[in-house]
């Protein structure tokens, strides 16, 4: 009998990933590459979309040798991309007419400022806080900044639809990543010609939005395949994780830590506009339906840890931070605000700037890092209890994403919580989560694939008091870039 794999590519901020799952939805093993992070002497962050894209397929081609497998026995392939980072290409060439603007860059801001009076507009159509984050603005500063565009044909798109373009000539997204552009009406699921006007964005340049599990076109991954296989399912990343975690009914939610975090919560067929900082988007559409998410985003958590190793030299390695922070004095006071970039959820303050507050005479290195490590955790809580004063109570958070395993960040994402986290044995989920929408679509799993997940389970183990303790310093922190 015929064995059927599922490929599943993961295009993060920080690299690319392939992997291969067989029919019972076991990852059998993943190849990885990196690809440089362009950051000049603004702070602007930007990709090389070329980069990435030959990296997709070297590592589809690395996987597939060091796993031995016969390739005409993949069935299908799946998506996941970091959403908001954002390119335009030449339709007539295939070729990018800028390096990609990446979801955490700010330079778009001007362009959010001068479209202030509709803010409110904007959230009413989008779900979406008027920000440089969404790529809305960051395709509007590409095309008033990019010289030479006069008489041509342009597709402005996110990663996933670069990717599909390139490997099968399709022009489509999905509404996972359509819902987090800033020109896409959530209400009636199309491009909305009003936003599209005030941003200077044709409708003619954005892509066919399709269902997450549709079928986006077949491929053969510029000739590593021997044939040519469907792309089936394409979600933006933490979509793809909030599918792989089974999040599928009200009410459940989870965070991927990543580069940056989202901490999202399954609505439903019921949107919830916030008046809290948080976003409404789609979580995905499949089977015919979309389902809405509400969601807070962080530009900085696992990043923060990595500026500690590369730009403060604290840590030899990521792996270090959660020992170190385990060895710190409990009483110290020191809290660290990695507002880098900007603050996202629930603040949404872009001109903030990084604070480290709180020093005594006995903070070192340790205390340091305890600090790195908390404000991932204070963060997330942020949302989460943004979430809650919007009436959205989660029994428990699932977690995802490589920070999953410090144990100490988990633990204490427990106690701040004060919530059961939950930490799957398989860190990869956003490109899981893609491939079990690829293999249902396809027919090679039922949607009972989604329960096959074990979880280690962190218990609160604070009390309120200590918990009101913490957080009030942090709150006391966060106010200081807030005035």
């Amino acid at each position: 009998m015929k064995v059927k794999y599922i490929l599943s590519i993961d295009q993060s901020t920080s690299g690319t990933k392939a992997l291969l799952l067989d029919e019972q939805g076991k990852l059998l093993g993943r190849a990885d590459l990196p690809h440089q992070q362009i950051i000049n002497h603004q702070g602007w962050v930007s990709h090389g979309p070329m980069e990435i894209y030959r990296n997709t397929i070297t590592v589809t081609k690395r996987l597939i040798e060091t796993q031995g497998i016969d390739s005409t026995d993949i069935t299908a392939i799946g998506i996941s991309n970091q959403r908001e980072t954002s390119l335009i290409w030449d339709r007539a060439t295939g070729n990018p007419i800028a390096d990609a603007v990446v979801w955490q860059c700010g330079r778009a801001q001007p362009i959010c400022d001068r479209l202030k009076s509709y803010t409110e507009i904007i959230r009413q159509k989008t779900g979406l806080r008027l920000s440089p984050y969404f790529p809305a603005a960051k395709w509007a500063w590409l095309l008033e900044n990019t010289p030479g565009l006069t008489g041509k044909s342009l597709c402005c798109g996110t990663i996933d639809s670069w990717l599909i373009y390139k490997l099968t000539g399709q022009f489509k997204t999905d509404y996972s990543n359509a819902s987090r552009t800033q020109l896409f009406n959530i209400s009636t699921l199309s491009w909305d010609s009003e936003l599209c006007e005030l941003l200077g964005v044709a409708p003619d340049m954005l892509p066919q939005v399709c269902m997450s599990d549709s079928r986006f076109g077949d491929t053969d991954m510029d000739g590593v395949l021997p044939h040519k296989i469907p792309i089936y399912g394409v979600l933006g990343d933490s979509h793809g994780a909030l599918f792989g975690q089974g999040c599928t009914e009200p009410g459940m939610g989870k965070a991927t830590y990543g580069t940056g975090s989202s901490i999202m919560v399954n609505l439903r067929e019921k949107p919830v506009f916030s008046d809290k900082g948080l976003v409404t988007s789609l979580a995905w559409g499949m089977d015919g339906k979309v389902n809405y998410v509400l969601e807070g985003n962080i530009n900085y958590t696992g990043s923060v840890i990595k500026w500690l190793v590369d730009e403060v030299k604290l840590l030899g390695s990521s792996k270090e931070a959660g020992a170190l922070a385990a060895q710190a004095d409990p009483k110290d006071g020191t809290y660290l605000v990695p507002a880098f970039t900007g603050l996202g959820a629930p603040y949404w303050k872009s001109d903030a700037k990084a604070l480290l507050c709180g020093m005594g005479r006995g903070t070192g290195r340790a205390e340091i890092v305890k600090a790195a490590e908390e404000s991932i955790g204070y963060q997330i809580a942020d949302v989460v209890n943004a979430m809650r004063e919007e009436g959205v109570e989660l029994s428990e958070l699932r977690a995802d994403g490589g920070p999953t395993r410090d144990k100490y960040l988990m633990q204490f994402q427990a106690d701040i919580l004060g919530l059961p986290v939950a930490v799957p044995e398989r860190e990869e989920l956003s490109g899981i989560g893609a491939g079990y929408c690829a293999g249902i679509a396809a027919g090679v799993y039922s949607s009972d694939i989604l329960s096959h997940i074990d979880r280690e389970y962190y218990q609160p183990q604070k009390g309120r008091d200590w918990v009101k303790a913490h957080f009030d310093g942090w709150k006391n922190a966060v106010s200081m870039l807030l005035k």
